[in-house]
């Protein structure tokens, strides 16, 4: 494949991870359920490592693909996989569609079929040039596609929204086109094409649902595609995808353990994840208070997805790569990668690409009016540099604040869970400014290792040092600091690491006072929760106690076994 298609397909995908918040926000086709954006991102994660074999792209298209966006853009996109240059990408469209459409059980116009419906029509009509002229007009005819999808789907009119699937593929393929024309950042903020139509009506009710969304990839003996017929009544909203001796599918229904069974006396389970609806629903619809000034934030902080939809603030991705996947780190499981790391797994990270951060700055602030963006620690990354280096070009109005929290982990999560309080409880952006910045220099964290040798796969630490503080029992206690991680002390067991915890607790606090105190956990959840939680809830029994699972950004360095205790005094928590 030309490096220029790669380039494109990556930059589609970074695209839609930008963008991913807004397609959940209004993703109520085929229910409202929300998922949308996350689906998309977690299913074309396979397409940011090009360089191997294409097959081997499509087998892990095939595992990762979520939802029924996620399964249906796969099956598109595997057919775009066949195109070597852009010569030929007419036909590999039309593969694609023709794919898609396939494994839908139920095909329903409105949505991303008719985009590629339309994609294909327009090449046809006109075969693919590489110049500006034509790839203004695609982009243009998609987009006027993606505007007609509420009269297709009257969901969606009652809703004042397109159809969040459609939307997220015009965005992939918007990036993609203006990628092959060395054009990717000039794409036009979708919030300026689709201007009243990407929020959802106040009297929209939402349909009520019962049961689970299931995906699932059964291994088949003979050819996987015989047995579609077998699979394709066993619920509603059914996606199929053969490859190879794989099925892999997507339905909603009300019965999970009765359908697991069918499929177990068809072939065997490889893969199988299912969802609440009626959680997800429920948890879509809730309305959250947004203050006048728009919290951002990293990921590498230990802050989840859950955090974010609850506390309305946005939160930006870094990415854990092992030898197979490579995927957000809010979107990996924290179980799978304790256990790759027991078992010597080579596992690191990676930051978003720059265009991929550029697009979520350009996506926040096309969205809110101000935007405070509490930046991972400079000395950690380079987010922070990268995000002023926009700012300078891009906010001439400085509605886009950037701060350095000097934080990672813990102490970032702390901070940006305070000043996310605070800010819904304030019409005055300055004053969450402020708050913010007493807020970082009051903040303090303490991180407990258990190996050493997790530090040294990462490099940093030698391996012999590693080998002997481990034979010794020596456990490095670190805080994440201006200057970086520091060495602040060292424990030979569990119990002297929750001394030194309660040491520092006592020194920093008073017994009433109302701190916001963090206990984050790797694998040790249970640990956590029985024996530190327990004996500083006692100590300090005027505090907020937050259990919060650890940063995968830090577990993939620090390793199984670690914990930390993050804590804010008196914090001024708005309720």
């Amino acid at each position: 494949m030309e490096q220029s298609l790669q380039n494109a397909i990556i930059s589609g995908v970074d695209r839609i991870a930008a963008w991913s918040d807004l397609l959940d926000d209004i993703n109520v086709f085929p229910i409202a359920d929300g998922d949308t954006g996350r689906n998309l991102i977690a299913s074309l994660t396979p397409l940011r490592q090009l360089n191997g074999n294409r097959e081997d792209t499509i087998q892990q298209l095939l595992m990762a693909a979520r939802g029924n966006s996620g399964n249906i853009a796969t099956r598109f996109l595997s057919g775009l996989l066949t195109a070597d240059s852009t010569a030929i990408l007419g036909k590999a469209f039309k593969l694609g569609r023709d794919a898609a459409w396939k494994a839908v059980n139920d095909p329903v116009p409105g949505t991303m079929l008719t985009v590629f419906d339309a994609l294909v029509e327009f090449i046809e009509n006109e075969t693919f040039k590489s110049d500006e002229d034509y790839i203004s007009r695609i982009t243009k005819h998609l987009e006027e596609i993606v505007q007609s999808t509420p009269n297709q789907l009257p969901l969606l009119k009652s809703a004042g929204v397109v159809d969040s699937g459609a939307l997220g593929m015009y965005v992939f393929l918007e990036g993609f086109f203006n990628s092959l024309i060395d054009q990717a950042e000039n794409c036009v903020p979708i919030t300026a094409r689709f201007k009243g139509l990407l929020q959802i009506k106040p009297t929209f009710k939402e349909q009520q649902e019962e049961g689970y969304c299931v995906d699932f990839v059964v291994r088949v003996e003979g050819n996987a595609e015989d047995k579609m017929a077998e699979l394709a009544d066993l619920g509603e909203s059914t996606v199929i995808i053969p490859h190879n001796d794989y099925l892999k599918v997507h339905l909603h229904t009300g019965e999970p353990i009765a359908v697991r069974e069918k499929i177990e006396q068809i072939g065997t389970i490889v893969t199988w994840e299912n969802d609440d609806l009626t959680k997800q629903i429920k948890s879509f619809m809730q309305t959250r208070k947004q203050g006048k000034i728009h919290i951002m934030t990293d990921a590498a902080g230990s802050l989840t997805r859950t955090d974010a939809q609850n506390m309305g603030f946005t939160l930006l991705d870094s990415y854990i790569v092992t030898s197979e996947k490579s995927l957000p780190e809010t979107l990996f499981s924290p179980d799978e990668i304790y256990r790759m790391m027991r078992d010597q797994q080579k596992i690191s990270t990676s930051q978003a690409s720059d265009f991929e951060r550029h697009q979520s700055y350009q996506s926040v602030l096309e969205q809110y009016e101000s935007i405070l963006y509490l930046c991972v620690g400079s000395v950690f990354t380079g987010n922070y540099q990268v995000a002023c280096n926009w700012k300078k070009e891009h906010d001439p109005e400085n509605r886009f604040i950037v701060l350095d929290t000097t934080a990672a982990s813990g102490r970032l999560a702390i901070i940006v869970m305070a000043v996310s309080r605070f800010a819904a409880s304030t019409d005055d952006p300055s004053q969450v400014v402020e708050f913010a910045r007493k807020t970082i220099e009051q903040a303090e964290e303490y991180v407990f290792l258990d190996k050493l040798k997790y530090l040294a796969a990462g490099g940093r630490l030698s391996k012999s040092s590693a080998f002997f503080g481990d034979m010794l029992s020596m456990k490095p206690i670190v805080s994440p600091l201006a200057e970086g991680a520091k060495k602040v002390g060292i424990a030979r067991n569990q119990r002297a690491q929750l001394k030194f915890a309660c040491e520092k607790l006592e020194t920093g606090l008073t017994g009433d006072s109302k701190a916001l105190i963090l206990l984050e956990y790797s694998d040790n959840l249970s640990w956590v929760d029985a024996v530190p939680k327990k004996e500083i809830a006692k100590r300090f029994p005027s505090a907020e106690i937050i259990l919060q699972p650890l940063s995968l950004t830090s577990g993939v360095h620090m390793g199984p076994g670690t914990w930390a205790l993050a804590f804010l005094p008196d914090a001024k928590q708005a309720e």
